[in-house]
């Protein structure tokens, strides 16, 4: 039921003249392929998902990258897949952590364990973060050599995203946490070589202009197709940070500044 009702909102959005036609087939060209998220959306998962599924059952093979896995996961998820698990609940239940809203992830594991396609923990944990705050990314073992437009946008938009409530000084080390996890999501994908990969993780890091397709090789960025769900009445991004724009409708959610102006 709920393979069917993901497949019939994409075929609706598909169908909207404001909405751009989705490759059917995994993108031709492209080994690498990025798709954005808003974290709580639920329509945007359930579109994301049946494209997914499509491309998987049309021939694909990619592995699956996903923000919601910190690296400390990878060898838990590892023991899970060569104890032959084929739960996502289990998987979820013994790898998952923080507040992620798993449900939504839950049908991509789904269809991971399927059809037996790896599942690449794609994050840093919040303690790596913290480190990177707090002594740089040198000391974490990251790229500390930034172009000086990757860490002002970023903690631009990290200003925003508090509502003005950050000093510029916070403002860009948390930039270097966001710059930290680009960085290492794009390791992870350039490690899966010449095997299709693709990422699940927000809007932020997918932006070609910011994000993770800025720390990739030319070759990788060649080979790269980056897709975004953008809500309706979302700020607009860069014009080129994004291949395809998907629209979908506002998730309802309180006013993310009040917390802000209440302190």
């Amino acid at each position: 039921m709920h393979r069917i009702l993901a497949i019939f909102i994409l075929l609706i959005a598909s169908a909207c003249s404001s909405t751009p036609a989705l490759p059917p087939r995994w993108p031709e060209g492209a080994t690498l392929s990025l798709l954005g998220e808003v974290h709580d959306n639920a329509v945007l998962h359930a579109q994301r998902t049946a494209l997914l599924r499509r491309w998987v059952e049309a021939g694909a093979r990619p592995a699956i990258l996903m923000e919601q896995f910190d690296r400390e996961q990878q060898s838990r998820i590892d023991a899970l897949r060569q104890r032959g698990v084929k739960d996502a609940e289990l998987l979820i239940r013994e790898a998952g952590q923080g507040s992620w809203q798993w449900p939504f992830y839950k049908p991509v594991l789904e269809l991971a364990l399927q059809y037996d396609l790896p599942i690449i923990a794609a994050n840093v944990s919040r303690s790596d973060a913290r480190r990177v705050m707090v002594e740089g990314l040198a000391a974490a073992g990251f790229d500390a050599a930034l172009p000086t437009d990757i860490l002002s946008t970023q903690a631009r938009l990290i200003e925003q995203s508090h509502c003005g409530a950050l000093d510029t000084a916070t403002a860009q080390r948390m930039a270097l946490a966001q710059i930290a996890r680009d960085q290492f999501m794009a390791r992870q994908l350039s490690a899966q070589g010449q095997r299709p990969a693709v990422l699940l993780a927000g809007n932020g890091h997918v932006r070609r202009d910011i994000g993770v397709p800025r720390w990739l090789g030319p070759a990788a960025q060649s080979q790269l197709r980056v897709f975004a769900w953008v809500e309706a009445g979302a700020e607009a991004d860069a014009p080129a940070a994004y291949d395809i724009r998907i629209p979908v409708p506002a998730q309802a959610r309180p006013d993310p500044c009040e917390a802000f102006r209440k302190r």
